[in-house]
């Protein structure tokens, strides 16, 4: 049997798009794939281009052609024969830029129609005469010549032309000397150079001029920056505008600019990032005044975009391990004005199965769902959310019928760390392989989460980590007294610049103590196996099982991995991976019958993020009755 995971998801904003502007389902297609339709051309002028680059390696190969405009537009062939001579003379341009930016400033390029030189008088007859033969020959020959390094790099005032005093240091700037003299380092440096100065105050520096001068016979390149720094400006009064259904005041509570303090672009940064979090919020513009005032304040406009109140979607999940479903839902962004949300959501699935503990139970399940969310409930540093379920949920191990209730209030202490509080409500009907039971539960779940990670979905640096402690006032049959925690922590880490390199970590770990194993309802008990822990295992199945061979949970569990995300190109990439984990009976982990799963992933990256394929199998402790292998498809890195 293979363990299969298929996701579908669609959604759909409140507006649709009117029937005379709606893009047809082939142009969606083309688009997806970098295609479109265009008109054909008139006399157009087919051509076959040949690009050689001189004792060059294959990344600086790959720059050269991946920059010619004659390699990237050769499926569409230009109008008449000049057409065809202008698109090859703007090659210099664009394969100098190319060299440039590899650092590359002696490099010499010719460029032939049909046996001519493109610059000489004839080139235009040579084409219109190779073109009655069929495609005209275009070859292009690019001999690259040695590398330049950087040698003398300055900051000068742009009034005075003398050296700045209070300048960033060349490392800061990621020019230094000694190293390859990409072009594109240096116009790097430019936004550098003016966010250090903006950072401390001076909101109109900026970059007149730059002098770049490539010495030859010493293979250096030496860069002069000429700085206009201005006077340092304080923040003066903050506008906002745009909103509509929003209130006014929810956006102007929650901007970071103090007008009056001191010029910063991280209040900027702030701001912008501390409304973008919002649902109700599509997009957020900064606009600071183009000059400072007598009392040297710059004003600034807040323009906020929203987003459509109400939308509605649905999506589909298949696995022969983990169970299929289908759900829909509905849901409005900005209930009251407040960036309130309401979400609803309902919820069949079926488990594939019959389990394996309540083998007389049936294969469906449910849930319907409320969400709702309110901001600044407390103050604007302080979220509540709150759900609401009733469902039926089928696994190997049990079959649950239960209303649930959980609600927290989320305090934000900074970007990256936020603590909750709340409770954990839920009165259920549970059936396992010993019987049915009911079970009454109360919680108090204290959270904690710290994330500087770059990208929700596709994180190459940074650390995400969060830890649970829920003491119960009540857990069926244990009564009061009992405690969960749990925590995780991955890390990530580019190799690169270019982040085609980067190694992802994680290890999580959990214990329920204070109780025995059976006073804990089977859904609160502790599992491992299957695509969200396991991969390569049969969901559940590396948990304690009793005599008769039925998974009944544990009371404690650790999990990890490793993975090596490796770009192959810039849409494809691979991922060697290794998961290791295992639940316990006790309160705490049993590291002596771990299972590990090894295998590979195959990703494509789009601008929502990555689409992860991955095939796994067990190699350690997987037992008889494992399927052998697990397939995992999703939108986004498996952690």
């Amino acid at each position: 049997m293979v363990a299969l995971t298929l996701v579908l998801i669609a959604a759909f904003s409140g507006a649709a798009l009117a029937a005379d502007d709606s893009p047809s389902f082939m142009d969606r297609v083309r688009g997806l794939f970098g295609q479109s339709k265009s008109e054909p051309v008139v006399d157009a002028t087919p051509y076959a281009v040949t690009i050689e680059v001189v004792d060059a390696g294959r990344s600086l190969r790959g720059t050269i052609k991946g920059a010619s405009g004659l390699q990237n537009l050769r499926r569409s062939p230009p109008s008449g024969s000049a057409g065809l001579l202008r698109r090859a003379r703007s090659d210099f341009d664009l394969l100098t830029a190319a060299l440039y930016s590899q650092g590359y400033y002696a490099g010499q390029i010719a460029i032939t129609v049909a046996g001519v030189p493109v610059e000489s008088d004839g080139a235009l007859a040579a084409i219109e005469t190779a073109r009655k033969a069929g495609p005209v020959p275009v070859t292009v020959t690019v001999n690259p010549g040695p590398i330049f390094t950087f040698g003398t790099v300055r900051l000068l005032d742009a009034d005075k032309e003398k050296p700045i005093a209070d300048v960033p240091t060349l490392r800061e700037l990621g020019i230094i000397p000694g190293r390859t003299a990409q072009s594109t380092a240096i116009l790097a440096a430019e936004s550098r150079i003016t966010n250090f100065y903006r950072d401390r105050g001076y909101a109109f520096a900026k970059i007149v001029d730059k002098d770049v001068v490539a010495d030859h016979a010493r293979r250096i390149v030496d860069v002069d920056f000429y700085v206009a720094t201005g006077r340092p400006a304080t923040f003066g009064a903050v506008a906002v505008t745009g909103t509509d259904r929003l209130k006014k005041s929810f956006v102007e509570d929650r901007v970071r600019i103090i007008p009056g303090e001191m010029f910063s672009q991280k209040r900027l940064a702030d701001t912008r990032r501390s409304l973008l979090k919002y649902d109700a919020i599509s997009g957020v513009r900064i606009v600071e005044g183009d000059k400072a005032d007598a009392q040297g304040r710059v004003p600034i406009d807040i323009e906020v975009t929203e987003r459509k109140p109400r939308y509605v979607g649905f999506g589909a999940k298949y696995s022969t391990s983990d169970g299929s479903s289908i759900n829909a839902y509905w849901g409005h962004r900005n209930l009251f004005g407040g960036a309130e949300t309401l979400r609803l959501d309902g919820q069949v699935s079926w488990y594939g199965q019959v389990p394996d503990s309540v083998p007389d139970a049936s294969p469906f399940g449910y849930k319907f769902a409320a969400t709702f969310t309110k901001p600044g409930i407390i103050t604007t540093a302080d979220d509540l959310a709150a759900e609401a379920a009733v469902l039926r949920e089928v696994t190997d191990a049990y079959v649950r019928e239960a209303v649930t209730v959980n609600a927290s209030i989320k305090r934000t202490i900074s970007d990256q760390l936020s603590v909750s509080a709340g409770i954990d409500l839920e009165t259920s009907s549970v059936q396992d392989s010993y019987g049915t039971n009911d079970y009454n539960i109360a919680g108090v779940p204290l959270s904690v989460t710290y994330d500087n990670t770059d990208n929700l979905l596709d994180p190459s640096r940074g650390i995400r980590a969060t830890a649970t402690v829920e003491p119960f006032a009540y857990l069926g049959n244990a009564g009061a007294g009992p405690a969960m925690v749990k925590g995780q922590i991955a890390a990530y880490h580019a190799l690169d610049e270019d982040k085609r390199y980067i190694l992802a970590g994680r290890i999580a770990a959990g214990s329920i103590f204070g109780t025995e194993l059976f006073d804990v309802p089977p859904q609160r008990r502790f599992y491992v196996g299957g695509g969200g822990t396991l991969r390569g295992f049969d969901y559940q199945s590396q948990s304690p099982h009793n005599e008769r061979g039925d998974i009944i949970g544990g009371l404690s569990y650790v999990a990890a991995s490793a993975e090596a995300r490796i770009k192959v190109t810039d849409t494809i990439g691979i991922v060697p991976f290794v998961d290791v984990g295992a639940a316990s009976a006790g309160s705490s982990p049993d590291f002596n019958d771990l299972g590990v799963g090894v295998g590979l992933g195959l990703r494509y990256y789009t601008g929502v993020g990555p689409v992860r394929l991955d095939v796994a199998v067990p190699v350690a402790n997987e037992g008889d009755d494992q399927a052998g292998y697990g397939v995992y498809l999703s939108l986004g890195q498996a952690f």
